[in-house]
C-alpha cells in the first residue's frame, strides 16, 4: 500500500484560489482568527471582573474583633438601646454603624440558640433594613422598628410586620467580658430566626430563598461561631 503523501502546508501547493508562492494561512483564515481573539480577548475583559467582584468576597479573609457597648445592666429586657460600633475601619464615620442592643426575654426570646451559645444573654438587633440597606430606627412607642424610606415596619423581635422587606432584621453575636456587653459578627435569620452567615438585602432565607442565595462565608471568626 503506497504511503500517504504529507500534505504541504503552503496554500499554493494546495491549489487554494488566490493564494501566492510562501504562504501558509490563508487571508480568510487569518481574519477569521483574528476576530475570533479580537472577540476572546472583548469577552475576557469583561467577564474577568464580574467574576472577580462575584468570587472575591469567598477569598477575603476579615479579622472581626468584638467591640464593648456597656456594662450588663444598661440593656433592660422590655426595651432596645442604641449603641454605636465600628462596623468597618479606616473610613471614620461612615464605617460606623448602630447596635439596638436588649437583654433576652426568656417570655419572648424563645428561639433554639446555636451550640456554643447557650449562654448568650442579649440580643443585638442591625439597624440596616432588609429591603435595600436604608437605616431603620427604633420606635418605643410602638416597640415597631421602622424605615422612613420605603415603609418596612418590624416587630420588636425584629420580624417582617410590614411593607417589603424579604427577612427579619440582621443580629449580632454577643457574649459578656470583663463586666462587658460586647457585640460580635453579624448575622441573618429566617423568619423562625433560625441563623444563616450574613446576606445582602433583598435576599430571603426563608424556602427556596436559601438555595438561591447560598453562604458566602467571608468572616475569620475569634470563637467557634456555628455556620450555615
Amino acid at each position: 500500500m503506497p504511503k500517504k503523501q504529507a500534505k504541504s502546508k503552503y496554500t499554493a501547493d494546495r491549489g487554494i484560489p488566490g493564494a501566492f508562492e510562501g504562504e501558509t494561512v490563508t487571508r480568510r483564515r487569518f481574519m477569521v482568527g483574528t476576530a475570533h481573539a479580537t472577540g476572546a480577548i472583548a469577552t475576557s475583559a469583561i467577564l474577568l471582573p464580574a467574576l472577580g467582584f462575584a468570587l472575591g468576597p469567598l477569598f477575603e479573609n476579615h479579622k472581626v474583633r468584638w467591640q464593648p457597648v456597656g456594662t450588663p445592666d444598661e440593656f433592660p429586657d422590655d426595651t432596645y438601646v442604641p449603641k454605636v460600633i465600628t462596623y468597618a475601619d479606616g473610613i471614620g464615620e461612615a464605617g460606623k454603624t448602630t447596635v439596638y442592643v436588649r437583654k433576652r426575654n426568656p417570655q419572648l426570646d424563645t428561639d433554639r440558640l446555636p451550640k456554643g451559645f447557650e449562654s448568650e444573654q442579649y440580643v443585638a438587633i442591625s439597624t440596616r433594613c432588609m429591603h435595600l440597606g436604608c437605616p431603620v430606627r427604633y420606635t418605643e412607642a410602638a416597640q415597631r422598628f421602622i424605615c422612613p424610606c420605603h415603609g418596612g415596619v418590624y416587630d420588636f423581635q425584629g420580624k417582617v410586620d410590614g411593607g417589603p422587606p424579604v427577612r427579619p432584621l440582621d443580629r449580632f453575636y454577643n457574649r459578656v467580658r470583663n463586666g462587658q456587653v460586647e457585640i460580635g459578627p453579624r448575622y441573618s435569620v429566617n423568619r423562625e430566626l433560625k441563623r444563616f452567615s450574613p446576606r445582602n438585602p433583598g435576599e430571603p432565607l426563608d424556602g427556596i430563598g436559601g438555595i438561591l442565595y447560598p453562604s458566602r462565608p467571608t468572616i475569620r471568626r475569634l470563637d467557634s461561631l456555628p455556620q450555615d
